[in-house]
């Protein structure tokens, strides 16, 4: 009797451990329409990208079955999951392991590792092409005798038993000989005529809105005054030469005006600067005397992007509204400003 009911009880618990079982497994199976999804899509895929992705996949098993606690890649698994992921278009999908941020990383120092190593073997094996000594006695035959040219101390180089190119003898003369400069520099000519300067440029700026606005000024070199600055959204040609109009009342005038060359400029204003009896000159075309500007000047052309925003404490009023221009004017015109009054 005992034994009976140990009987039914045992085959129930197997009935009930199959049927659990079975549920699992009917719970847990991929659905049948992502595989057909997926086996649709992979039709039109290569037969070297589908062994790609299951060596990617199955190298990962690899590492996750050696691991104990937590995923532990060595340098070459490294190299052969990147080298694997290269070769997958749908790599990150397929990566199960690490992060792709990871994966990327790895790249990166595999990158870093082989172009460092492939430079310092190029710097290993490059040899210069003209020895130091050659290049001393080049430097030293061009300082001390300089009416000599580079075919002058190539022959004297070929009597010692040395060939170089011209073009070599050339190249370190140009270290030995520094250009001289001819002519007056820019920062002379500035320091000389100075009060007798003025220029004029726009300065690009946005307000609350996030609206265009063209600020005008009208800069004193000598003393670095704004003496004059206006605000509009369109600057054309006849705003800017009525800006030249008020900006020298009473013929207060400079004899030189640095300006763009830039369309605004066109010639309204330069029909008003000549009346005016103002000489224009172009920053980019010539200087200030009238001739061209030297190829290597001391300093360049000066520019109002800097003298305004150090000499226009009150521009974020101009920012903000062209309404506020003549505000501006009177805090620029104020004691401390530095503009004299009419």
């Amino acid at each position: 009797m005992f034994a009976a009911l140990l009987y039914d009880i045992r085959r129930l618990g197997q009935h009930l451990g199959y049927s659990l079982s079975r549920r699992l497994v009917a719970a847990t199976a991929p659905s049948s329409t992502r595989l057909v999804v997926a086996t649709l899509a992979d039709l039109p895929r290569s037969k070297g990208a589908l062994i790609a992705e299951n060596a990617l996949l199955r190298q990962q098993l690899v590492v996750l079955q050696r691991s104990v606690k937590r995923v532990h890649c060595t340098p070459a698994d490294r190299v052969l999951l990147v080298v694997l992921a290269s070769r997958v278009r749908a790599w990150r999908q397929a990566l199960l392991i690490v992060q792709p941020e990871t994966l990327l990383r790895w790249h990166r120092q595999g990158f870093r590792l082989f172009w460092r190593r492939t430079s310092r073997a190029a710097a290993a094996t490059a040899t210069p092409k003209v020895a130091g000594e050659t290049i001393a006695l080049i430097k030293e035959m061009a300082a001390a005798n300089r009416l000599w040219g580079a075919e002058r101390i190539r022959g004297e180089l070929l009597k010692l038993g040395i060939r170089v190119a011209k073009t070599t003898v050339q190249r370190y003369m140009r270290q030995a000989r520094p250009p001289q400069r001819s002519g007056q520099p820019w920062a002379t000519f500035l320091r000389t005529h100075a009060a007798d300067i003025w220029a004029c440029d726009f300065l690009p700026v946005r307000d609350l809105l996030f609206r265009q606005i063209y600020a005008f000024f009208v800069v004193e070199l000598a003393s670095r005054r704004v003496v004059h600055v206006a605000v509009t959204r369109h600057p054309t040609d006849a705003w800017v030469a009525q800006q030249l109009r008020e900006a020298t009342p009473f013929g207060q005038h400079p004899t030189y005006l640095i300006r763009d060359n830039d369309s605004r400029f066109g010639p309204v204003f330069a029909r008003v600067a000549q009346d005016s009896g103002i000489r224009c000159c172009p920053k980019a075309a010539t200087t200030a005397v009238g001739r061209p500007a030297p190829k290597r000047a001391a300093m360049p052309a000066p520019t109002l992007s800097t003298a305004a925003r150090l000499t226009a404490p009150h521009l974020i009023i101009i920012v903000m509204s062209p309404r506020c221009c003549a505000y501006a004017r009177r805090s620029l015109t104020s004691p401390g400003a530095g503009r004299r009054p009419p």
